[in-house]
């Protein structure tokens, strides 16, 4: 007897007979695979949530998909960017830096457009954002990002007096280019503050590209302004090494002007030039931090999640608690001390007769920091082998994305290091300069692998509040109840107490008070940690802000020592440190920002 849905499902090679229930004939269906069967013909006979179920898997081949096409177009654009900007750099090509304000102009357009198009359907429609990740955008990014966008802003404005100053004899795309980028951090900066947190759920494909579009429009301005600055500080370079044999290939930078015949700048003019070329490291610290906010939110497209699944961790300042004094004093003399040390040798490279004695003592000062910071990276590490919080292995798109960022940027210095140590043995490594750059390229490496395990580490860990919780929630706990709250939090049995007064009071009295003072060495233990723990975060985080302020704002001691130049060429160098210079400066704001993630969730 055939079943009311009919379908014959006794066998599975032959052909199977579906049955009209108005007329009485049947018709022949081809032979489908047992395996098949299920996927093409039961699912009609399910119910709507066992239905339901076979959906997830198309959804997500299709959010790969569309994943993949925003990849596409974010990729052309990097690479026509790229392009386009590395071939504006130099002279003897037939490309304008016209040519990339125009088309970095188009971008900037593109992107406000779309982002008020976003902010809009967001707001007007409910069920747009259901879902928020607790993890993305944390308020110390957010002030990062707005505290870098007013310094570009700054940046803009100076841009704008410098080229005002030529009395109209520049272009005017030079003028227009200040005010839409000016027009389009202030968007982005809006945009970013309200939705860094959004899991968007319509127009998922738009979304993507729209996103994947903004980011790829971050990355071109941090090209170029990473070519601006280092073609400025390879001139600089040049001119001071113009009477030395080591220039042996000179590089044919463009410069920064490319202004008609007669084009006279007025000293206003040189003092906003100068002041905005000691703005582009902020500049470029914004895009990189713009980027990875809209790759998050890139990631969270569709994204569905449970408010509950991670716990939210505000930004609360109490200075009595948050506040490590032994990391606090001794990174701040860091970086006093750093300050002063950078100044005295950016005065003093400039003369011959002292400057062997500034770069001594300035490689003696990095040596002795990269020693401290290696020491307090792998002094954490020990300390969090006898760390009982367990490991957090969650999906969680905000800390993979450190975790690439710290390991990518990091293999900038890296890079030079390794091409410095080469040089070094090379030549003989006798003379006491040789030495010191020999031991500081040996020290970053130790300094930057021991600080990147430390960091991705702490990462991993759950916080103290969450320690004890584990993957699956803890059980209800009577708030009233401190002994029983101790018990919970540190695992111990709950059984041994009970809620009721009465059967408490007739057990011994001193027991309560037994298990506190048994649990007082274990928790005060804990506690130890925890402070060394702050003290080290603090130190580290003021020491990568000195080594990021150093060579952003202009410390170039590879070059000055002469020593890489004399091996390597002017030529050859320049491109080894004006790419993997870059990825060293972001790796240690980076590095900065997630240790303060992880001294204020500690």
């Amino acid at each position: 007897m055939e079943t009311a849905s009919g379908f014959d499902r006794t066998m599975s090679d032959q052909p199977m007979r579906r049955y009209s229930n108005t007329r009485c004939h049947t018709e022949e269906v081809p032979s489908i695979p047992r395996e098949n069967q299920m996927n093409l013909w039961d699912s009609k006979s399910l119910g709507p949530q066992e239905r339901a179920s076979t959906q997830p898997n198309q959804l997500e081949n299709w959010k790969k998909r569309g994943r993949l096409i925003s990849i596409i177009v974010a990729s052309n654009i990097i690479i026509f960017g790229c392009t386009l900007v590395s071939g504006a750099s130099f002279d003897g090509m037939n490309i304008h830096n016209n040519e990339v304000l125009i088309f970095l102009c188009i971008l900037m357009l593109l992107s406000v457009q779309w982002m008020l198009f976003q902010l809009y359907f967001t707001f007007k429609y409910p069920s747009a954002v259901l879902y928020k990740d607790a993890h993305a955008g944390p308020i110390w990014m957010k002030a990062g990002l707005i505290l870098f966008a007013a310094f570009t802003l700054v940046l803009d404005a100076l841009k704008i007096g410098h080229y005002a100053g030529y009395n109209n004899c520049v272009s005017s795309v030079k003028l227009i280019f200040p005010l839409v980028e000016a027009v389009f951090v202030i968007v982005e900066s809006c945009f970013l503050w309200v939705s860094c947190k959004h899991c968007v759920q319509i127009y998922h494909d738009i979304t993507r590209c729209g996103l994947m579009f903004v980011l790829a429009t971050n990355l071109a301005l941090w090209m170029t302004a990473v070519t601006d600055e280092s073609s400025h500080q390879t001139l600089e370079l040049e001119k001071s090494l113009s009477g030395n044999d080591t220039t042996n290939t000179t590089l044919e930078l463009r410069g920064e002007s490319e202004f008609a015949e007669g084009c006279t700048c007025n000293s206003i003019c040189q003092v906003f030039q100068t002041g905005y070329y000691y703005l582009y490291p902020l500049n470029i610290e914004y895009n990189l931090f713009a980027a990875p906010m809209v790759y998050i939110m890139w990631k969270n497209v569709g994204r569905l999640m449970d408010d509950t699944t991670f716990h939210q961790y505000h930004l609360r300042i109490n200075f009595r608690k948050q506040c490590s004094f032994i990391g606090l004093t001794l990174g701040l003399a860091m970086l006093m001390t750093g300050l002063v040390v950078f100044t005295m040798y950016e005065i003093k490279k400039d003369h011959p007769e002292i400057k062997f004695h500034a770069l001594t003592v300035f490689y003696i000062f990095q040596i002795v920091c990269l020693s401290l910071m290696s020491l307090g990276a792998l002094a954490g590490s020990i300390i969090y082998r006898f760390d009982e919080r367990v490991m957090d292995n969650r999906k969680n798109p905000s800390r993979t994305l450190d975790m690439a960022l710290l390991l990518t940027a990091s293999l900038g210095q890296y890079c030079i290091s390794y091409y410095s140590i080469i040089a070094m043995v090379v030549i003989s490594p006798k003379a006491l300069l040789n030495i010191l750059t020999l031991s500081y390229s040996l020290l970053l490496i130790v300094q930057h692998s021991i600080q990147n395990i430390f960091i991705i580490e702490g990462l991993h860990r759950q916080p103290p509040e969450d320690s004890h919780q584990g993957p699956i929630s803890s059980p209800p706990i009577n708030s009233e109840n401190p002994v029983e709250l101790i018990c919970v939090r540190n695992n111990l049995p709950r059984h041994t107490f009970t809620n009721n007064p009465l059967s408490s009071i007739s057990d011994d009295d001193e027991k309560p008070v037994t298990v506190q003072k048994e649990l007082k060495g274990p928790a005060n233990a804990h506690q130890t940690r925890r402070k060394i723990l702050k003290e080290i975060y603090m130190f580290l985080l003021l020491a990568n802000i000195l080594f990021w302020i150093m060579p952003a704002f202009g410390a170039r001691i590879r070059f000055d020592n002469e020593l890489e130049v004399n091996f390597y060429g002017f030529s050859i160098w320049v491109i080894i440190t004006n790419i993997c210079l870059p990825f060293g400066i972001f790796y240690r704001m980076h590095a900065a920002a997630s240790l303060l993630e992880l001294f204020v969730v500690s």
